[in-house]
């Protein structure tokens, strides 16, 4: 039995997180009302990424996804356009796809036969004459499965159903800086390979993307069994002076200039020597400090639920499925003109580390699963979270954009996280239904 939850107004959601300290209400993770005025206002809000360009690169190619808790088709049309519109017939409300991905020139609903083009209009449907005779004011031009707006940024295409949102462009920011470092390190750009792997936790979708966004803290310790299982050797310590945070409108990214440190993980040579073949090919390119992030130690996540780990060449998407559980989408992302040899070892590398057997992914999904159950203790909701290290960090760069913190061990970008989390909860305006 469903009830229904009443909406945390501004002064409340703002008694959760407590930037100038670094302390967040456990609240955050498993409320009922609170991750439902995250759909409303962050999910149906935001540019939320949905595909690769190379996921659907001919006409009538297509995926389903999820933005939020919304079903979505990802569609190219007959002259090129990527469509994104919800997968639900407005007749009675069936899937319209029950496929994951295919090829298609419309998409036709099981219940009663209503057929939609590749652009989301309904082009046709049985007995429309009786429609037209009995129904006043029929016209399917009005009947279109509901469309979201679509743009790119170098192969990586989002999706937003809120027409009031600014642009793509405005919503990355100088993040777009950071996004070239894998998705314009050579001019052939990028694609994911085949396939992909999807898999369900038991957690608040806020654990891992936050975790992605900069906490490199807890690698040492809870990812030292698996790197000397794969490395033979630990985690160790790592150079804080020669590493750092970066924040712009909430995304994050954490890195070194080590080049090839979290490549190494996947634990093949060819890989690190390709990384190192091409850098100074990528460094006339993209300059010098950029080229020797390519393949480093770092993670990355962009507002609110895109994470990925640049050395890895690993992307995720952290899909909400209530307060309490995630559906996780994984792809591998790999330079076009890569050699296919190379490219079945970043699979083999990725499978063999960040995916649901991998030994490194199993490690984090303990501890985020484990963190959402203890969190909604009844006493244990009273303390809040510490997320203060590193207060005071910030720093003046030459080069690098957007909010810099000196230091891998920091919390500068989780906090960044949920200042941008804040602003956009606290945001009460009404929604404008985009058709």
């Amino acid at each position: 039995m469903t009830t229904d939850v009443i909406q945390p107004g501004p002064d409340e959601l703002r008694a959760l997180v407590d930037l100038e300290r670094g302390a967040i209400d456990r609240r955050v993770y498993w409320d009922e009302a609170v991750y439902r005025l995250e759909l409303e206002r962050i999910f149906a809000r935001c540019w939320l990424f949905v595909a690769h360009e190379s996921q659907v690169a001919e006409p009538g190619d297509f995926l389903t996804t999820y933005m939020g808790e919304d079903g979505v088709i990802v569609a190219r049309d007959g002259n090129g356009a990527i469509n994104v519109f919800l997968n639900s017939c407005t007749h009675r409300g069936n899937r319209i796809s029950l496929a994951e991905v295919g090829n298609r020139r419309r998409f036709t609903c099981n219940y009663h036969g209503w057929t939609f083009g590749l652009d989301g209009a309904l082009v046709a449907l049985p007995q429309e004459d009786v429609y037209r005779q009995t129904c006043p004011g029929f016209d399917p031009g009005d009947l279109g499965l509901h469309r979201a707006r679509v743009a790119s940024y170098k192969g990586l295409v989002f999706a937003t159903f809120d027409e009031e949102a600014s642009g793509l462009e405005d919503y990355l920011g100088d993040y777009r800086w950071y996004l070239d470092v894998l998705l314009d390190n050579d001019e052939d750009g990028t694609e994911f390979l085949e396939g992909s792997i999807k898999s369900r936790m038991a957690c608040n979708w806020k654990f891992p993307a936050e975790n992605f966004a900069g906490d490199s803290y807890h690698a040492a310790w809870t990812h030292n069994s698996g790197a000397m299982a794969m490395l033979g050797m630990g985690v160790g310590k790592s150079n804080q002076e020669n590493s750092y945070q970066i924040n712009v409108n909430g995304h994050g990214w954490q890195f070194g200039l080590d080049m090839v440190g979290n490549a190494m993980v996947l634990g093949e040579q060819d890989i690190v020597d390709y990384l190192r073949e091409r850098e100074e090919q990528v460094a006339a390119r993209l300059g010098k400090l950029r080229s020797r992030m390519v393949g480093s130690i770092s993670s990355a996540n962009l507002f609110p639920h895109m994470s990925f780990l640049p050395g890895q060449s690993t992307f995720r998407t952290w899909h909400p499925k209530g307060p309490k559980g995630i559906e996780l989408h994984t792809w591998v992302l790999v330079n076009k003109s890569a050699p296919e040899s190379l490219k079945s070892l970043y699979m083999k590398g990725v499978m063999r580390t960040f995916s649901p057997s991998g030994t490194l992914e199993m490690d984090d999904g303990d501890n985020w699963e484990n963190s959402t159950q203890t969190n909604d203790g009844v006493v244990t909701r009273r303390q809040k979270l510490h997320y203060a290290l590193g207060l005071d960090s910030g720093i003046q760069h030459p080069e690098l954009k957007g909010a810099v913190h000196l230091r891998k061990y920091n919390d500068s970008n989780q906090r960044a996280f949920y200042r941008q989390w804040l602003k956009l909860m606290c945001d009460e305006r009404a929604h404008a239904s985009r058709s």
